[in-house]
């Protein structure tokens, strides 16, 4: 998407409904709108049928992909599938267009993080990635519980 506005608005348009508030993982529009001014971060967006949102064209978005580039490898930052859009493999073609996008940016090896327990640590084996890491404690709930990070990471 060209306009940086519009990107901003689509992603939060998803992230607005994707994440659970208890674990606090959704960015705030800001959080988004300067990670997409930087110009190592990378950000995918599909619509319900999986096809790459290009531009403000009027289809909904239905998930994103955001990430960071950093020499030959990437940090996944952000994954989400809109609730209702859930378990139609949305999530694996997001992961899939990822692999290949980063592919032409020159990217061999891709990592992310995710709290011990989050679902879509079944995507992220399905997909190749292993774990490699874990930080113990590093999540805190808005209860004030704590949660281990996984460290995961798959070569492209």
């Amino acid at each position: 998407m060209s306009d940086p506005a519009h990107l901003v608005d689509a992603i939060m348009q998803v992230m607005e409904t994707a994440f659970d508030p208890t674990y606090g993982e959704a960015w705030n529009r800001r959080q988004v709108a300067e990670a997409l001014a930087l110009p190592n971060t990378n950000a995918l967006l599909i619509d319900k049928n999986g096809v790459p949102i290009e531009s403000a064209n009027g289809r909904v978005p239905a998930g994103f992909v955001l990430t960071r580039k950093g020499a030959d490898e990437e940090e996944l930052l952000l994954i989400a599938v809109a609730p209702e859009y859930r378990g139609s493999g949305l999530g694996r073609i997001l992961i899939e267009l990822l692999f290949s996008e980063a592919r032409s940016r020159s990217t061999s090896r891709i990592f992310l993080e995710m709290r011990r327990g989050n679902p879509a640590e079944h995507l992220y084996r399905r997909s190749g990635f292993e774990p490699i890491g874990e930080r113990p404690n590093y999540y805190r709930t808005s209860d004030g519980s704590r949660i281990d990070a996984i460290t995961f990471g798959r070569t492209i």
